[in-house]
């Protein structure tokens, strides 16, 4: 059968399993904070980095889809490296207070930026940190989380991130309109929440001993664990990276906002009403995940896309933008967190770090790809034709899953 088929485990669900959120770990809600003040910062600046690019700076959109794919292809290399370290020390919470740490001095070179190297430098070593954190955190919440919780723990967690990703672009407003459209003094503001999270990590977050996750023996560093992984995980990969290919960078939504008449103070406003239906999807999308079918629930969220990237590409308002927007944040809530557990589900225990860096490289590979190509076809054929390549690829990804076959138990199939 396809993906797996959700029930409760055992066949009758757990006391954790049946409860509400309040049964999760309190690390999973540290580590959710943390993510959503590092989120406060970044979607503060990043909604407004498109327009400063273009506008301030002078950059072309082709650049601005190039400078997004390579910052994110960064990160997805990056997180190989301290996937598989966070394995072979055992010790995932210091690789993401560095991680952290590295964002969070790098905010202040955004507001310093004089020409599009320096953002472009900016956004590299931001992302830099980010790839250094993002494998050693998702394995740490599995690491801290029993199994049949782990769909509402990684739907938390990205739900509480999503919080901070549209409470970032409403400071932008709020301050661009206080400032009086001072791009530079608002994107200083962000260094503030920043450093709030990296002091929420030090002393909110703790991380198991070693001993109590994986009782084995060390993996060398290396690709040599990848060999050791299950078929069905590169199956999820490779899922992964066929929606990543149909979803391009958010800086493409907030042109296009921009591009239908969205004045510069309001264009944060697109990336507040994508993370509001992020956030109230993540979590519920989690939930059912627990007990419902995987499978189901990805190919609703490509269905989702496609119908996002229609809106966008016929919008001739700020008002379909925002439509198609917020359609767009409800297929992330419904598929990324749902990555994260099906991969911390296949990956056996001593080798999730490295499951985590490989499933996230290859996704930013895919990033880069799917915004550069974006970036082309917009100078090229424009915005609509842009949003419409997105939606073939998402259609073709969905009937892949639709087609697909595969053995049953606990795989992805």
């Amino acid at each position: 059968m396809g993906i797996k088929e959700i029930t409760p485990r055992g066949g009758v669900p757990s006391p954790a399993a049946s409860g509400t959120y309040r049964a999760l770990p309190a690390g999973i809600w540290a580590l959710g904070l943390v993510s959503m003040f590092m989120d406060v910062s970044s979607e503060l600046i990043h909604s407004l980095l498109p327009v400063f690019m273009v506008s301030v700076l002078g950059a072309s959109v082709t650049t601005v889809g190039f400078i997004e794919g390579v910052a994110e292809a960064a990160a997805a290399i990056t997180k190989v490296f301290s996937g598989t370290l966070s394995d072979y020390l055992g010790r995932r919470k210091m690789l993401a207070l560095l991680g952290y740490g590295l964002a969070a001095f790098t905010k202040p070179i955004f507001p310093l930026a004089s020409t599009i190297g320096w953002v472009f430098a900016a956004r590299f070593i931001d992302r830099i940190g980010k790839g250094i954190r993002g494998a050693p955190r998702d394995a740490l919440v599995a690491d801290i989380t029993p199994r049949e919780l782990r769909g509402k723990a990684y739907g938390l967690r990205q739900s509480l991130d999503s919080v901070g990703a549209f409470i970032g672009p409403l400071l932008a407003v709020a301050f661009m309109a206080w400032l009086a459209n001072d791009i530079r003094i608002v994107l200083w503001i962000a260094v503030v929440p920043a450093f709030l999270s990296v002091f929420l990590l030090i002393f909110g977050v703790h991380e198991p001993e070693p001993a109590e996750t994986n009782p084995g023996a060390r993996n060398s560093p290396g690709w040599a664990g990848a060999r050791e992984l299950p078929r069905h995980y590169w199956f999820i990969v490779l899922a992964s990276a066929g929606f990543t290919l149909a979803r391009f960078s958010e800086a493409f939504l907030v042109l296009r906002a921009q591009d239908v008449g969205l004045t510069i103070g309001y264009a944060p406003m697109v990336m507040i009403v994508m993370n509001l239906a992020y956030a109230g999807t993540s979590y519920p999308a989690g939930a059912a995940a627990d007990r419902l079918s995987r499978r189901t629930l990805l190919i609703v969220g490509l269905a989702i896309l496609v119908a996002a990237d229609i809106v966008l590409a016929a919008a001739a308002s700020p008002s379909a933008v925002f439509i198609g927007t917020a359609l767009w944040g409800v297929h992330m809530g419904l598929t990324q967190g749902l990555f994260a557990a099906l991969v911390a589900d296949a990956a056996p225990v001593r080798l999730r770090g490295t499951a985590f860096g490989i499933f996230n490289l290859v996704s930013g590979g895919a990033l880069l790809l799917a915004s550069a190509l974006a970036g082309l076809l917009w100078s090229s054929c424009g915005a609509p034709a842009t949003f419409l390549g997105g939606a073939v690829l998402a259609a073709i990804a969905a009937l892949g899953l639709l087609a697909y076959r595969g053995g049953g138990g606990t795989e992805l199939t």
